[in-house]
């Protein structure tokens, strides 16, 4: 490979982290071509951009990034790589954690970089998969939010709306 075309991967790559900066690194050898199209249909149908990336050059764009947590996946950059590129955090682990359950070895996690954090090794997809999406944690926000004014709410309808109802309810909830 020249060096102008390593320049371009490496600009690529970069740009690909400033965009997505939610990325799990995986290994994917092995896998047939039936497999290898199978999980690349489930990933596009996820929202996941899955690339295999030669090591030394994603080392290098991580390198760019300047954080110090992503710089602790560099240690898992050996043997082959693929990168699964997110805007929700929690959905490649999900991925992953589903071909484990069906009993398929690959994809493999070895780390990931979500949400500012590091996470390397497998024994930490447990803990990707629990990571709630910005869209669920405001679901629960607003439940939590909502919740109160639903008690009084339901409280002045079973009292039939009358005042006499209404400070009989109250006194109880005391």
């Amino acid at each position: 490979m020249r060096k102008e075309e390593k320049a371009q991967i490496l600009e690529s790559i970069t740009a690909q982290l400033q965009e997505t900066p939610n990325f799990y690194v995986t290994d994917i050898s092995g896998l047939n071509a039936e497999q290898t199209a199978k999980l690349r249909r489930d990933c596009f149908e996820k929202n996941i951009k899955l690339v295999v990336v030669k090591n030394t050059l994603f080392h290098k764009a991580v390198e760019n990034m300047g954080s110090e947590e992503a710089n602790q996946l560099l240690s898992v950059l050996e043997g082959p790589t693929a990168i699964m590129y997110t805007e929700t955090p929690n959905v490649p682990a999900k991925l992953i954690k589903k071909y484990a359950d069906e009993g398929s070895e690959k994809p493999a996690l070895k780390g990931a970089y979500v949400q500012e954090c590091a996470f390397v090794g497998a024994d930490k997809l447990n803990e990707l998969c629990n990571i709630k999406s910005r869209e669920e944690l405001i679901g629960e926000i607003v439940g939590l939010l909502q919740s109160p004014a639903r008690n009084v709410v339901s409280a002045l309808q079973s009292a039939g709306g009358k005042l006499a109802g209404i400070v009989k309810t109250l006194s109880e909830r005391e």
